[in-house]
């Protein structure tokens, strides 16, 4: 099994910068991807960014250029820096990894407002 620590969210102006990590636990050894989704209110979850364990990555349209998804293999951690946000950008931020099975942690909340 594995489990995944969020944080990171928060309330930002618009143009700012926030940081999100997500920590790893359990059967880490197993975890072949992470990624990044998020869901607005009244909205469907939504892909964001993912990474692979050989450190390739994927983005969706609304995150290219402003949003980098990494890894620290130390510390079993996936970040999301995510720059230039915008009022869009407000949503509850999931963390997700698949072994044989999919994870998801507790979310945390990105508000971009002014």
């Amino acid at each position: 099994q594995v489990q995944l620590v969020e944080s990171g969210g928060g309330l930002v102006q618009p143009g700012g910068s926030l940081r999100l990590s997500c920590a790893a636990s359990g059967s880490i050894f197993s975890i072949n991807v992470m990624g990044w989704y998020r869901q607005a209110p009244g909205k469907q979850r939504e892909f964001v960014a993912v990474i692979t364990t050989g450190g390739t990555t994927t983005y969706a349209d609304s995150a290219k250029g402003r949003f980098t998804i990494s890894r620290d293999n130390a510390k079993n951690t996936v970040y999301l820096q995510m720059n230039n946000l915008k009022p869009e950008d407000t949503a509850v931020y999931y963390c997700n990894a698949v072994s044989r099975y999919v994870h998801w942690g507790q979310g945390t909340q990105v508000t971009v407002s002014s």
